[in-house]
């Protein structure tokens, strides 16, 4: 039985780095690595040294699903790993956005997530781990960013419960919850440059070692990287929910 980790979102950003880590972290037999883009899939060989598979899927596509399920009834691996990293975000008012951009911010980051963690979860046994990309803005509203931030406490409350859930069956789960990252997740969030100026930028390399390290050495069921990126998180238990909106926005200078 092969040993494999599968990482959605591969093709770029923080997917990108996680499979970059996993490579020299750990030893898996494969990388099966998911995103739309095959090309950028097939680049992730010259990067690592273990067996890349690429798995070219539009996560958003119900269809995509029932392929990944048969690829793993075919092979049937044991999926040490799973990470599920797919998802994109849209800033600006709500009155302005579109619903395609709504629904799918609300497919990828949050249904898709939980889809390919069912269709994956048969293979996952005893010792197994499984992180789920989250972010800051899942504990709290953020106005400009309404519907992301809501698809992303989605996330964080799936995790924490699966975690739970799976944790009689010694399986890990971590929601890794980041400030901003320096990845191409802006190209798309941020194309009509509503944001002035960013409070705090965090190195992906850095938020997906912590990631590693939390589930590799500890029971957490979430993780938040970084010391400003923990200041937030603490004065969000602290502070009402329309103060915290306005720190943020002052902090980030939103514009309409």
């Amino acid at each position: 039985m092969k040993n494999i980790a599968i990482i959605t979102g591969a093709s770029s950003g923080m997917g990108k780095e996680f499979v970059i880590q996993a490579d020299t972290r750990y030893n898996f037999d494969e990388i099966w690595v998911i995103a739309r883009r095959k090309e950028r899939l097939e680049e992730l060989s010259n990067l690592v040294k273990t067996k890349i598979v690429p798995v070219p899927l539009d996560l958003t596509d119900n269809a995509s699903f029932d392929i990944l399920a048969k690829k793993l009834e075919e092979e049937t691996p044991n999926v040490q790993l799973l990470v599920n990293c797919s998802g994109y975000g849209k800033f600006g008012l709500f009155e302005n956005s579109t619903p395609s951009d709504n629904a799918g911010m609300i497919d990828l980051n949050f249904k898709a997530l939980v889809m390919a963690t069912q269709t994956v979860l048969p293979y996952v046994k005893e010792g197994g781990k499984i992180i789920e990309l989250g972010s800051i803005s899942g504990f709290m509203p953020i106005a400009h960013v309404g519907v992301y931030a809501a698809s992303k406490a989605g996330v964080l409350s799936f995790s924490e419960a699966l975690a739970k859930e799976l944790k009689p069956k010694k399986i890990k789960v971590l929601c890794v919850c980041p400030y901003w990252v320096k990845t191409e997740f802006f190209n798309r969030a941020d194309e009509k440059e509503h944001v002035k100026k960013y409070d705090v930028m965090y190195e992906a390399s850095f938020v997906v070692k912590k990631a590693y390290n939390t589930i590799d050495k500890t029971n957490r069921h979430y993780v938040v990287p970084g010391a400003y990126a923990k200041l937030i998180r603490f004065l969000s238990k602290i502070l009402p929910h329309k103060l915290m909106m306005a720190i943020i926005s002052m902090a980030i200078k939103f514009e309409n």
